[in-house]
């Protein structure tokens, strides 16, 4: 079976199940993805847009994903219909761009992400997302059309206006509310649970039901209460955290423990003296 028949979110959502994604934005090496799968994620994406990585680190990572069964995706630095194209090309079962605010950009999206009729994405030869495997070219370019996600993201009050219009452009699979720019460019910042966010996270929520897309959230960590309302809105992937905030955290924890321990030690020494 081709790798692409194999996108694990794609079939969790479309059965109406909750994808989680982890962020990757310092890990460098293949082995953050089997990590990453022991850990119970379905999804991991990898942030050229908040991280210096480069393709050949990313495509490394995607090829590592695809072959533990979770489902490789990349952040784009922008909307250059290079970057795309190479993340795809690379191993990526799909690709979220930030700051897509207009149906324009949504079309201009497509066209680099999907092949004909509905793009103009160039056709490479066999990589790593057909497993190297020989295919007639009308199955690759059905396949690839099907399978590779194109998710847009929401992250300005503009976006969040045209969210109707950019999840009616065919070829848009996902509505991605990045909510810390979204909650900063409202003015808001760091509000995760004002109402005018969360009238935000609404229409995006309508405008997918209206169109028939998935519906993704972002940069919302640690509560699982507003996780859950998310979810019973219709979010379908939530990106809960990345290797950065996860090492901090526990690492962070580790060593309050031990502080702790060791002041205690020191406590009772003082006290027996």
């Amino acid at each position: 079976m081709m790798a692409w028949e194999q996108n694990r979110i794609s079939r969790t959502m479309r059965e109406g199940g909750l994808v989680l994604c982890m962020g990757i934005r310092q890990a460098r090496t293949p082995d953050i993805a089997p990590m990453a799968a022991a850990c119970g994620f379905d999804s991991i994406y990898l942030d050229m847009e908040h991280s210096p990585i480069e393709f050949d680190a990313v495509s490394s990572i995607c090829i590592a994903a695809l072959g533990c069964g979770i489902t490789p995706l990349v952040r784009v630095p922008d909307h250059a219909a290079q970057h795309v194209s190479r993340a795809l090309d690379g191993g990526a079962q799909g690709v979220i761009v930030p700051h897509v605010s207009t149906a324009e950009q949504a079309r201009a999206l497509v066209a680099a992400s999907k092949y004909p009729p509905l793009g103009h994405r160039s056709v490479m030869g066999s990589g790593p997302a057909l497993a190297y495997a020989s295919r007639p070219l009308a199955e690759v370019i059905e396949t690839g059309n099907r399978e590779s996600l194109l998710i847009a993201m929401l992250e300005t009050p503009e976006g969040i206006a045209n969210a109707s219009a950019i999840a009616a452009v065919p070829g848009i699979d996902m509505l991605l509310i990045g909510s810390n720019d979204l909650c900063t460019e409202m003015g808001i910042p760091g509000q995760l649970r004002h109402p005018r966010l969360r009238e935000a996270y609404a229409q995006a929520a309508n405008a997918c039901r209206e169109h028939g897309k998935f519906l993704g959230i972002g940069g919302i960590r640690s509560d699982l209460a507003l996780q859950s309302d998310l979810f019973a809105m219709g979010a379908r992937m939530i990106i809960a955290g990345s290797d950065v905030t996860y090492l901090m955290q526990a690492a962070g924890k580790d060593a309050e423990q031990l502080r702790r321990a060791a002041a205690e030690l020191d406590k009772e020494a003082n006290d027996a003296r």
